[in-house]
């Protein structure tokens, strides 16, 4: 009877820990093949966000406050890599370009990532939240 309970126990135990392994995965890999928003407010006058797409292979196209940039990123277990090119000439105000110019910095500047459930952390000196959609 002893022998039968322990089993029970073993088996709910390894079951309960299978249902967890999905979600210790999916926290450790980086979203590829995903969108990711920056986890800030739009700016007066406008409702757009920082986001970046970024492909299976880590190409990624950036859209600022105001302009685009695409670029490559590249991850190793929780270091990163962020390098962009040259970002578009779009005609907008003086805020929102230092506002690009302030993120762009900020994004190739990062290190390392770490990501919890939905919100991905780009770490550097300083440190860019982005959320993942989740429709």
């Amino acid at each position: 009877m002893v022998g039968r309970k322990w089993s029970l126990r073993l088996a709910l135990v390894a079951l309960a820990c299978g249902d967890a392994a999905p979600a210790i995965a999916q926290q450790n890999e980086f979203p590829f093949d995903g969108e990711l928003i920056l986890d800030v407010r739009p700016m007066p006058g406008s409702k757009r966000i920082p986001n970046m797409d970024i492909d299976a292979r880590g190409a990624i196209a950036v859209e600022m406050w105001c302009n685009r940039v695409d670029g490559q990123v590249v991850v190793a277990g929780n270091t990163i890599t962020v390098m962009t090119g040259q970002p578009t000439e779009r005609a907008c105000t003086p805020e929102r370009a230092r506002g690009d110019a302030e993120f762009l910095d900020a994004l190739n500047a990062v290190t390392n990532w770490r990501r919890q459930d939905d919100v991905v952390r780009l770490i550097g000196p300083k440190t860019l939240i982005f959320r993942m959609p989740t429709n």
